[in-house]
């Protein structure tokens, strides 16, 4: 973990896709895209808010920080001139979901494709690191230990580990919250660096490896 939670570490990104889903620390967001801007100007930054995350922050508040209005994950009826999940999937070198709900990350973890940024995330093989916040009991769960061996598997995903936190419910401190943003931006850059390293070392395996062992692609 970064030493200062609020300071900006190295992050070498240029188009971050940000998406928030629909728990109460979505609510800050519009700061977090703010401090963004502000420890990061070379980079690009898309932002998406999912419908669940409309209660807790709008549209409106995003787009005064962010500089543009942020994106709903939802089908429109209204037609367009391209499709917005190959848009995303294709556009975003870094995708980060913060804060991930139990609801979303099992979905990505399934498989499942419903939304523009779900299909996008399926599709792309950009680096993606999850920050979830989670109810009391979650953790724990047999369901949530199982979509976390299923993400495991994918070598472009990466889930930071929730922090302590007290529940808005119980008033215990039983509920986990998302990681600040720097401790998220921490871990993207370790797996884009991850990812950096695999590409090299098979692009000198391929090379080390006579041509005729090579798999060509089909015309």
């Amino acid at each position: 973990m970064h030493e200062n939670p609020t300071a900006a570490p190295p992050f070498t990104a240029r188009r971050l896709l940000y998406v928030g889903t629909g728990s109460l620390g979505v609510m800050f967001m519009p700061m977090w895209v703010h401090w963004l801007r502000a420890a990061y100007p070379e980079l690009a930054v898309r932002t998406v808010i999912t419908r669940s995350a409309t209660k807790f922050v709008t549209p409106t508040a995003l787009s005064v920080f962010a500089g543009h209005t942020p994106q709903l994950d939802s089908w429109t009826e209204e037609p367009e001139e391209s499709a917005a999940h190959v848009e995303m999937a294709e556009w975003a070198d870094t995708v980060i979901v913060h804060p991930a709900t139990f609801h979303f990350t099992s979905r990505l973890a399934l498989g499942v494709a419903d939304t523009p940024v779900l299909l996008a995330l399926q599709c792309t093989r950009a680096p993606i690191v999850l920050a979830p916040a989670l109810p009391p009991g979650a953790l724990t769960s047999a369901a949530w230990e199982c979509h976390m061996a299923a993400l495991e598997r994918r070598a472009n995903v990466h889930v930071v580990p929730p922090h302590p936190g007290v529940s808005i419910t119980t008033g215990k401190p039983d509920a986990a919250t998302a990681a600040p943003l720097p401790e998220v931006l921490l871990a993207a850059e370790r797996l884009r660096a991850a990812a950096a390293g695999g590409a090299t070392d098979s692009a000198v395996a391929t090379e080390g490896t006579p041509r005729s062992e090579r798999t060509e692609p089909n015309p």
